[in-house]
């Protein structure tokens, strides 16, 4: 399961540029990710410049 650490999250979006299936959205300054529509491609992950997408 890819998920934010919205401790680590800045919000700079740049998540929610890469997400191919757009299931990242920002709330409260911080990304989130819905997990219906996460097809765990971890394309996000590596994108993370703060490394706050990881995957559990």
């Amino acid at each position: 399961m890819v998920v934010v650490d919205r401790d680590e999250c800045t919000g700079c979006e740049t998540c929610v540029e890469t997400c191919p299936v757009e299931a990242i959205s920002m709330k409260d300054d911080k990304a989130e990710i819905d997990q219906d529509k996460c097809t765990q491609c971890e394309t996000c992950v590596p994108e993370c410049p703060v490394e706050a997408i990881k995957v559990k």
